[in-house]
């Protein structure tokens, strides 16, 4: 067998459960053989072999030691890559960030009550100086900051509620010119409300006439409680007629009689649209009495929506009004993740109104979803690990061109670490980027030395 790039001895992540020791070979730019070694362990029996099916990424599927050698003997390759005992990873999944108001932190003044509300303020103040060029510049610098660290899909809200839709127009054409080494997903999101300014509606729906992958919205920030229902019902007949999907910004508030995720469940299962629903935030769900929520947590196993998380900024905004005890301000992750639901992860902001800080890694956002959602047991470890990879590629609607089996796009990472465990504890360097094929990134890992006395 020939190819064109072989990766030699990695601790491959074949499944959300599961690796393999195991080489792998790309050619124009797939996956065609992953190769087990004799001595494989992995954290669950391997089968001896897997019917190769590039159209089933959740089954991902390796070459058998009977149509290849164990060894990987036999394959030519133009180019090898040693990255024994390396863990090869699925590229990871940013499911929520807003690239039009990336690298705009203290512009034109900074957050300093740290509240989502001074920072909706102080964008709706920056927006008015957006250009194509000034938001392209940075959602593009923002993207290869992301992909250096590994992440290969992103979902991307673009503000359209100004006349001029430049945030839109902006990341449709960052969504075409980064298509080559990065899969981009265009949220149309209405940020002062589909009825909180005339016009606002309209905006919504041309920007999905403009080419908006996605419908989004924000209820709890409309001018009433009918309003925000009314901007639900809305925002499905739209996702209906234009056939695109769904991601809301719900409920994301401390107030707990904020429950927006119940209509959107509602309509979700009404119209058996759950698999293309996503709920963003939702930290008001953390604030409901027990009461409620395990009512609420019935429905959305019926409806069936994804759910998406932002650990990192949810911590920081939520819970500002409080004294003490302060609320955690994220939602039941460790609950909809037992209960079966998909709960992906996303960065959110990286150094904007709402956030100053961030550098788009994907590992930082698990490693504090581990720390404010509890979740320190080694399958809720894993887990976290998990949303930000499989869980959101489910969330994206990628997952048939996601994951490690043959057949499949080569889209894959080399960690300097061993497991999951060692990637998150250490955030571990993301040493080699594979985007669709090709060598997309490389970070040489530290390796610090120590010069004093035992």
């Amino acid at each position: 067998m020939n190819c064109d790039l072989l990766l030699q001895g990695g601790r491959v992540l074949v499944t959300p459960d599961r690796w393999i020791s195991a080489d792998i070979a790309i050619s124009q730019g797939q996956i065609v053989a992953i190769v087990p070694n004799v001595s494989t362990t992995s954290e669950s029996a391997i089968p001896d072999t897997i019917a190769s099916s590039a159209s089933s990424p959740s089954s991902p599927t390796v070459a058998s030691n009977s149509e290849v050698d164990g060894t990987g003997a036999g394959i030519a390759a133009q180019q090898i890559l040693d990255v024994t005992g390396k863990l090869i990873s699925p590229p990871f999944v940013e499911s929520h960030i807003h690239l039009d108001s990336a690298l705009t932190a203290g512009e034109p003044r900074w957050n300093q009550s740290g509240t989502l509300f001074e920072g909706i303020e102080i964008w709706r103040d920056r927006k008015r100086n957006l250009s194509l060029e000034d938001v392209k510049q940075r959602a593009i610098a923002t993207l290869k900051q992301q992909a250096m660290q590994g992440v290969l899909f992103v979902r991307s809200h673009a503000d359209v509620s100004e006349p001029s839709l430049t945030a839109l127009q902006a990341l449709l054409e960052v969504r075409e010119a980064v298509k080559d080494w990065m899969t981009l997903q265009v949220v149309a999101f209405p940020q002062d409300g589909i009825y909180g300014s005339p016009g606002n509606e309209a905006l919504l729906e041309e920007a999905l006439k403009q080419g908006a992958d996605g419908v989004g919205g924000i209820p709890h920030y409309e001018l009433t409680r009918e309003d925000g229902v009314r901007s639900i019902q809305r925002i499905f007949e739209l996702a209906e007629q234009y056939d695109r999907w769904i991601d809301i910004h719900c409920d994301e508030i401390d107030d707990d009689q904020s429950r927006f995720l119940e209509v959107v469940s509602a309509c979700a299962l009404r119209r058996e649209m759950g698999d293309r629903v996503a709920a963003s935030h939702t930290t008001a769900f953390g604030s409901y009495n027990n009461a409620y929520a395990f009512k609420l947590l019935g429905f959305l196993q019926r409806s069936r929506i994804n759910f998406i998380a932002n650990p990192l900024i949810n911590i920081t905004l939520q819970g500002r009004t409080d004294s003490y005890p302060k609320r955690r301000g994220v939602t039941r992750v460790k609950e909809l993740w037992q209960a079966g639901l998909n709960v992906s992860l996303g960065h959110d902001c990286v150094q904007d109104p709402w956030y100053s800080l961030g550098t788009g890694n994907m590992l930082d956002v698990a490693m504090m979803a581990i720390h404010v959602c509890q979740m320190t047991g080694t399958a809720e470890i894993d887990a976290c690990y998990n949303m930000v990879t499989w869980n959101g590629a489910k969330t994206l609607g990628v997952a048939d061109q996601y994951g490690i089996a043959i057949g499949q796009p080569a889209n894959l990472l080399v960690l300097d670490a061993g497991d999951r465990y060692d990637a998150l504890r250490r955030r571990a360097t993301v040493q080699t980027v594979i985007s669709q094929g090709r060598i997309l990134a490389e970070t040489p890992p530290s390796h610090p030395v120590w010069r004093g006395q035992n």
